[in-house]
């Protein structure tokens, strides 16, 4: 029989939810850390979540070698949210970073993510490790919130939300004209695939850190749009924009398929010099996508896309491999968020933040790895545009608030949010819902807002 969650716990699950679960690693025990993010991919677009159209054996390799998440989320439904919390390790909303930035132009310019001296990078880079991000920031373009002021030693990638894959030139939402950087230095490298240049540059870092334990955040622009294929610049638009089904011509499922299928084998080029250099069995890679995908994305058997708090816009496929610790082959339905890889890198490089850090995430690891029993806790989302959504997750049960209209879901039986229980469970309803409007509160008052 389904019972509703007592509310008394609120404020136990909430309390949990902020802290790690595992002790400091001794330093010989370190492992480097990849971490590939990536950028609206389907939760269907890989052939270990079910896809059949996409070939992906460097990224289905990763799944046999490690653990495959089912219910893995988003911190946010776009990048710039989603990416403030893995920076942090806490909602981005307490940062007033909830939508993508570059939306508005003249206001964005002059904002980002402030550095706190205890973000992910900077912590990481406190404990010894070489750090770099190679690829996309979308945190802020000045220089004052840049990935080197938040502790990344090396960056080449860009600022925007996205660019042109050969001209690296914005949209029209950018306040700059050209965004590809290595480090503060603007770079020429016209006609080069941005897949490809991310893939060398971050084979290159590797080599050169192979000696002393390093983090690199590899954060693909790919499959975001412009739908440009590789080693076909006619696929371009005259101007990096999205093309959508009533634009004629527009861009296909095959153009968004072989962006896919280049991604991956770049990352096939990563894991084969980690296998080169005789760093794979000490090294911790986690993969997982900022949000949703996009229309050309297949998100079965998720409802909805980028953008929305259903499953379709915030649950994303996420994969961890650490051989000796984690289970080859594995699979995890543990409800998990963003922000809990931030914890957990911290946690396997021995990096314990301080109190004054807060985070909000969790150490997966020993649930992942069995030594420990899985955290009960209430997981939030927020959307404020183009319409208002909100939603929370215990459990099996997720609320979601479209609009003013809140609707309840099993999602462990129905995950594709088709039958609303909101009638049958209002006592679940409305104890999600309090916790929603708690939650709000709490991080509506540290942004100021």
């Amino acid at each position: 029989m389904m019972r509703g969650i007592g509310t008394a716990a609120l404020c136990v699950l909430l309390a949990v939810a902020g802290q790690s679960v595992s002790a400091e690693l001794p330093t010989a025990g370190r492992p480097n850390i990849v971490l590939i993010v990536t950028d609206d991919l389907g939760y269907g677009d890989l052939a270990s979540y079910g896809a059949t159209d996409i070939r992906t054996p460097h990224l289905d390799r990763l799944a046999r070698e490690g653990v495959r998440l089912t219910d893995f989320y988003a911190n946010g439904a776009f990048c710039t949210p989603t990416r403030a919390a893995l920076m942090t390790g806490r909602y981005q909303q307490r940062f007033a970073l909830e939508e993508p930035m570059g939306a508005n132009p003249e206001r964005d310019y002059t904002h980002g993510l402030k550095p706190t001296g205890r973000s992910l990078p900077r912590l990481l880079q406190d404990a010894g490790y070489a750090t770099a991000l190679v690829g996309k920031w979308h945190l802020g373009w000045q220089e004052e919130f840049s990935p080197r002021a938040h502790g990344f030693g090396y960056f080449f990638g860009f600022k925007s939300g996205y660019v042109d894959y050969y001209r690296h030139t914005p949209g029209r939402h950018s306040p700059i004209d050209h965004d590809l950087f290595e480090n503060e230095t603007p770079v020429e490298a016209d006609g080069q695939y941005l897949t490809d240049l991310i893939t060398e540059r971050a084979v290159r870092f590797i080599e050169e850190q192979a000696g002393q334990p390093f983090f690199i955040d590899v954060s693909h622009g790919a499959p975001h749009w412009p739908y440009q294929r590789p080693d076909d610049p006619s696929t371009a638009p005259d101007q990096a924009r999205h093309l959508g089904p009533l634009d004629d011509p527009t861009s296909s499922r095959a153009d968004y398929v072989s962006m896919v299928e280049r991604m991956d084998e770049g990352i096939g080029r990563i894991l084969d010099t980690l296998d080169r250099l005789g760093l794979s069995d000490d090294t911790l890679v986690i993969f997982t996508n900022d949000n949703g995908g996009e229309w050309l994305s297949d998100n079965l058997p998720l409802f909805h896309y980028k953008g929305s708090v259903w499953e379709g816009g915030i649950r994303v496929p996420t994969i961890l491999r650490w051989p000796g610790r984690i289970a080859a082959g594995s699979t995890s339905s543990l409800p998990a968020i963003t922000m809990d890889l931030t914890a957990t890198m911290l946690a396997a490089a021995g990096a314990t933040p301080t109190a004054a850090a807060r985070l909000e995430g969790i150490d997966l690891m020993p649930m992942l790895t069995g030594s420990a029993e899985a955290v009960p806790r209430t997981l939030f989302w927020r959307v404020l545009r183009p319409w208002q959504q909100k939603a929370a997750r215990a459990g099996r049960w997720k609320l979601v608030v479209d609009g003013n209209r809140p609707l309840l879901f099993d999602i462990a039986s129905d995950v594709g949010e088709r039958e609303n229980l909101s009638a049958r469970h209002p006592e679940v309803v409305r104890q999600l819902h309090a916790r929603l409007e708690a939650w709000e509160a709490d991080v509506d008052a540290e942004a100021g807002n």
